[in-house]
């Protein structure tokens, strides 16, 4: 069944609005018409199952059937934080890891990052981004669309680490720590119901620096590797957040 993301002022008790490119996909793509079923959530508490009443130029009208759980959220809240990739590797980053189950999501600039970045061009870029990430999180059936922020220097991201209950700095060279066995005693000594907050940070197609990774761990952060192998840049990211909510039970784990 079909899942739009509205505004929480756009859904009411009894009805909710749907207005935009949702609205045009309503009407053009899916061909919808009154009667028809689908799911609307407003991202933050409320979701509903519900019957479109009308479609109108740029909005469709529908009215709220029956309230649903919110359950489709995982209790361990992973950011990844991405140094900014060629191409649209980023755009991977974000579908993927909204599938997965990430909340969050912190393109920063390293120091072997590649990509040239361009203040002018952020606001079309993050608006892309955000868009792909609505997007994901309506096909996977999450109850909120994860944020993407605007892109952090090196410097900011390091002093972000301490919003976070924990921070898993992934680095190629890191032959000791490895992610699981990092996780695992974190974990452990998680109160059951806390809702544990967690950033993973995932470097440019070179890689970090060892300078970036001693930065790192003096913010907080806790260096760990990803096994033998060596991942692409867009991989890292989703492979660590798949390790850690499989760790934490949420895919079958512990």
């Amino acid at each position: 069944m079909q899942r739009y993301f509205v505004t929480p002022e756009q859904f009411h008790p009894e009805t909710a609005a749907i207005g935009g490119e949702d609205a045009r996909h309503i009407a053009k793509v899916m061909r919808g018409k009154a009667g028809d079923k689908l799911i609307v959530s407003d991202g933050v508490s409320r979701e509903a199952l519900a019957e479109i009443a009308s479609i109108e130029t740029g909005e469709v009208t529908v009215s709220i059937l029956e309230m649903l759980d919110m359950t489709h959220e995982a209790r361990i809240k992973i950011t990844v934080a991405q140094s900014l990739p060629k191409a649209d590797k980023l755009e991977t980053v974000i579908q993927k890891c909204t599938e997965i189950g990430a909340v969050g999501f912190v393109p920063f600039l390293s120091e072997r990052t590649i990509v040239q970045y361009d203040e002018r061009k952020e606001s079309k870029r993050l608006e892309r981004w955000r868009r792909i990430c609505k997007e994901a999180a309506e096909q996977a059936h999450r109850n909120i669309v994860p944020e993407v922020h605007s892109p952090l220097g090196w410097k900011l991201l390091l002093k972000s680490f301490s919003e976070y209950d924990a921070v898993f700095f992934c680095y190629e060279k890191e032959e000791g720590l490895q992610l699981r066995s990092a996780v695992a005693p974190w974990l452990s000594a998680l109160p059951p119901q806390s809702p544990g907050k967690v950033m993973v940070v995932a470097g440019p197609e070179g890689g970090f620096t060892p300078e970036e990774c001693r930065a790192a761990e003096a913010a907080g952060a806790v260096s760990v590797g990803l096994g033998r192998r060596i991942l692409r840049c867009e991989t890292a990211g989703m492979v660590a957040a798949a390790c850690i909510l499989y760790e934490s039970g949420e895919m079958g784990g512990a």
